[in-house]
């Protein structure tokens, strides 16, 4: 074999490789890509009002294209969102206070709302341009994500293990070093599939999204999610199994740029000495590792990251103690602002209500209220006896994990709008009652939070764990009952809890459902909004958007709270 000489191999380092040719391409096809959908934010807002969209399939391509990249740039900004919000929640006992409860309101919010109270302010900030639309349809489809991201990283955080922390501690890494090389890979695992799931909820709402309708203005941006708006309004069926082709193509794109890829670099957090026995495999991940481009191109933040590492860095072994001199004070001042912002909150809410509702609009929405509450609590329970076991087997199983995660991601963003045609055909041909046969529709994109959180928690349990399950010969129920369900309990509440919040707001979608010029409608707060909504009746909204809200909060406050506590204090790994 003929050895090349040194002046040979440094030449043929300086050349591009084929993984930096690949990377070349895909990072200019993007640009180039995202470039091109930009051309339209600019144009007058004229152009995506009224019935403009065409049926066309040739246009599905460019369609899908604007609405995965809406639905990415959502995504960073749910990421934004998440690491600042969820860890100020977990580190600040004073501000978790509020915080954490906000949380729940704002993840109560139907979609519907969102969009109605703040579509005319997104238009304002670029009038009579598209753009101001688009940042319309990029916040709701945030909504539909963030929250979820939010509560997992939240949960994440609250239960670092203590050895972790301690050794951090040890190493003199300061809090925000401590923050990125210790609690952010912990809780890594568990965001990347709540990512999935929450790409799936923006795929559940993106008609809301993109086919925007509130009183009088009617907007449509081109997308998969107007088109498939276009066609329940006409009654093309074979133009929704064209939508569907569509949006079935660019999961599985997402799944091998974007979510494979995380999946096989976060194998590396896993908690406990071993690896996998079958590490995921990425070959974008594998081009990224090995390109020299994206070397080149990710020095400059690699350096920045390393430098404010160095900043205030504690003494090595000394432990971090955190002093608040003035905690009373502070408490008592914080305290008090609550209370100042709670009575303003109050009047204003008062006088709006004295202004435009009556006792009888709030007694029918608490009544309409319990209706849909009984059907979350009914579905939420059959959603966790059927996925949580499932999810268990799954997580314990990597090579069947990689094929149920986008199969899994497919059906979560199954939009349930796309059913209408069937559920109202059988509905009107059978003469069923709607307030059973809509609500399976509620729970039909929400049931896979439950399903991702185990799977992601089963996949980050220690080796050791099973090892000491299979040690001591744990077999069948006990085993469920003292090693699986523990150790998930955790993660298995995060997806509970978010699932609940996603079906009290999917009631808005599923509680009504349109096939043309038949309506199918339950009794429920979802119905109430959406027809206020319709309609253009803002007092209406509000009070129907209030009263979920409130509903959510006292389960989460009386249920979801107490077991969270449960969670940290039991069910933590040590």
């Amino acid at each position: 074999m003929k050895i090349l000489p040194p002046v040979s191999i440094e030449a043929r380092r300086l050349l591009p490789s084929r993984w930096d040719l690949l990377a070349a391409v895909l990072v200019l096809g993007f640009i180039v890509l995202f470039a091109d959908a930009s051309r339209l934010l600019v144009q007058p807002l004229s152009v995506v009002t009224g019935n403009h969209l065409s049926l066309d399939p040739a246009l599905l391509p460019g369609y899908a294209l604007r609405t995965a990249l809406r639905m990415l740039i959502a995504m960073g900004v749910s990421l934004v969102f998440t690491f600042t919000y969820a860890t100020w929640a977990a580190k600040n006992a004073r501000a978790a206070l509020l915080l954490v409860p906000l949380l729940d309101v704002l993840q109560s919010v139907p979609i519907l709302g969102f969009l109605s109270v703040t579509v005319v302010w997104f238009l304002s900030l670029s009038p009579g341009r598209v753009f101001g639309a688009e940042l319309a349809a990029v916040f709701t489809i945030f909504t539909s994500q963030a929250w979820n991201m939010a509560f997992s990283f939240y949960q994440s955080l609250r239960t670092v293990p203590e050895d972790l922390t301690e050794a951090s501690r040890m190493l003199g890494l300061s809090a925000w070093a401590r923050f990125w090389r210790v609690e952010a890979p912990f809780a890594m695992p568990p965001l990347i599939w709540n990512m999935m799931v929450s790409m799936a909820g923006g795929w559940f709402f993106v008609t809301l999204s993109e086919a925007i309708s509130v009183g009088k203005t009617t907007i449509a941006l081109p997308g998969i999610g107007s088109y498939i708006a276009v066609a329940i309004a006409q009654q093309n069926l074979l133009a929704i199994l064209y939508a569907i082709f569509a949006m079935l193509v660019v999961i599985l794109i997402y799944d091998q740029l974007l979510f494979r890829p995380l999946v096989a670099w976060a194998d590396r957090f896993r908690v406990g000495d071993e690896q996998s026995d079958e590490p995921p495999q990425s070959w974008v991940l594998t081009m990224l590792r090995r390109s020299s481009l994206i070397d080149w191109m990710t020095v400059p933040f690699d350096q920045m990251m390393r430098w404010s590492f160095r900043l205030q860095r504690p003494h090595f072994g000394e432990r971090a103690v955190v002093r608040d001199h003035h905690s009373r004070a502070a408490d008592i001042i914080w305290y008090l602002i609550l209370a100042i912002i709670g009575v303003f909150a109050g009047l204003r809410i008062y006088v709006f209500a004295r202004a435009n509702l009556t006792w009888h609009d709030l007694l029918l929405t608490t009544g309409l209220g319990f209706l849909t509450m009984l059907r979350v609590v009914v579905l939420i329970i059959l959603a966790s006896l059927i996925w949580t076991p499932i999810g268990i087997y799954v997580g314990l199983r990597p090579r069947l994990t990689r094929i149920v995660q986008p199969v899994a991601q497919f059906f979560a963003a199954f939009p349930a709008n796309i059913l209408f045609p069937l559920v109202v055909s059988v509905i009107v041909t059978w003469s069923l009652d709607p307030d059973i046969w809509l609500s399976p529709l509620m729970v039909l994109g929400t049931q896979w939070y439950i399903l991702f959180n185990v799977i992601a928690g089963t996949s980050t349990m220690p080796r050791e764990l099973l090892d000491v399950g299979d040690n001591f010969a744990v077999k069948g129920w006990l085993w469920w009952k003292r090693v699986a369900l523990p150790a998930v309990f955790p993660y298995y509440l995060t997806g509970a809890i978010t699932a609940s919040g996603g079906t009290w707001n999917a009631s808005v979608v599923a509680e009504v459902a349109n096939w043309g010029r038949h309506t199918e409608r339950a009794h429920g707060l979802g119905a109430y909004i959406t027809d206020a909504t319709t309609s253009g009746d803002l007092p209406h909204v509000v009070l129907g958007m209030a009263v979920m809200a409130f509903f959510v909060v006292v389960v989460n406050r009386l249920l979801w709270q107490p077991l969270y506590w449960l969670a940290e204090r039991k069910y933590r790994l040590v």
